[in-house]
């Protein structure tokens, strides 16, 4: 049946119901009343398609269930797993998500800040690349792989010990010399000890290690002309290399094959982040796992934490490795764990 008034209010239920505007806000709200008052006050709304404005109800009660998550995009795996996870932990503690995503720009994350702030959020959670990144104190915020000061805890997975694993399962599968590629960033970040701690796990291992950084603006065909410079004969003098993100793997693996070298065989290769193809299919490249689920889980719980401001300003999670086909596991000295 069509409801006789376009946009009913809560006023027009009372007339209908012949009650008190106060009697439907209690039954409106879960407050109990006489029983021949709440099944009036439920047919005039049903009759009515009375909404209820349950954002509004939120601002009055100063909680919307509602939480704004920051992220540079979706488009990348990583970024739109951590976007899904995010999300189901919300649903299930009763939040919405308002998806806000930045393509990396400083200005427009601040911009999401304070459209956040404005619309008196719940809090705020952001993966952001903002030096200058401004949040108000009364605004719950948790970061994700920066640490951005006291009272904003930032979650990540352990970083340097991720770095350091990949040098030791290279190691594992029989190389001696590898490579680090990667692609810089000018915000300092939790990522950044990746490096630190590939180059410790080489130390460790006795491995001869060499770098190669490229600057954010910078293409890649950089590193393709260092790949090339270690191939002039077509035999590649590194036997191993680390990336810092799977994204920058599935172009080296690119790369390598324009060389025309097989991998694992001529040269293996593992990656940072556990991509897999279509979400949960086979990893894109043997690989560092972030614990993904596990980071998410944590962010949404600590936003809700009304001892938000007294937690540590950084809380790292373990990470795995995952065979995705492109390292040699029955290598010489090969241990799984």
């Amino acid at each position: 049946m069509k409801p006789e008034i376009s946009n009913p209010t809560m006023k027009d239920v009372a007339r209908e119901a012949g009650v008190a505007l106060g009697t439907v806000s209690k039954v409106v709200n879960g407050i109990p009343v006489g029983e021949s008052y709440r099944i009036r006050v439920e047919n005039a709304i049903n009759k009515l398609g009375y909404q209820v404005n349950s954002y509004a109800q939120g601002l009055r009660a100063d909680k919307t269930h509602t939480v704004v998550f920051l992220i540079p995009n979706t488009a990348e795996p990583f970024y739109a797993s951590l976007t899904y996870h995010v999300n189901l932990v919300l649903l299930r503690q009763g939040y919405r998500m308002l998806l806000c995503c930045t393509d990396y720009d400083s200005d427009l994350e601040q911009e999401y800040i304070a459209m956040a702030q404005q619309n008196k959020v719940d809090g705020i959670i952001g993966l952001t690349y903002n030096p200058d990144l401004s949040v108000h104190k009364n605004t719950p915020f948790v970061s994700i792989d920066r640490c951005m000061g006291s009272g904003i805890p930032c979650v990540a997975s352990d970083n340097f010990a991720g770095g350091q694993l990949a040098a030791e399962k290279l190691a594992d599968f029989g190389c001696k010399n590898v490579a680090f590629l990667c692609k810089s960033s000018s915000i300092s970040n939790e990522p950044n000890k990746r490096k630190a701690g590939f180059e410790n796990g080489c130390l460790a291992r006795g491995l001869h290690c060499e770098m190669k950084i490229v600057g954010d603006n910078e293409p890649y065909d950089t590193f393709e002309q260092f790949l090339a410079d270690h191939a002039p004969s077509g035999k590649m003098s590194l036997d191993g290399i680390f990336c810092v993100t799977d994204g920058l793997a599935y172009f080296i693996l690119k790369m390598l094959r324009r060389l025309g070298l097989d991998i694992p065989r001529d040269i293996q290769l593992i990656g940072y982040d556990g991509i897999r193809f279509f979400g949960d299919a086979d990893y894109l490249c043997s690989t560092i796992v972030q614990p993904v689920p596990d980071i998410a889980e944590l962010c949404v719980r600590l936003l809700l934490d009304k001892t938000i401001r007294e937690k540590p300003s950084l809380l790292c999670l373990p990470v795995t490795y995952a065979y995705g086909g492109t390292t040699r596991e029955d290598a010489p000295n090969s241990q799984l764990y």
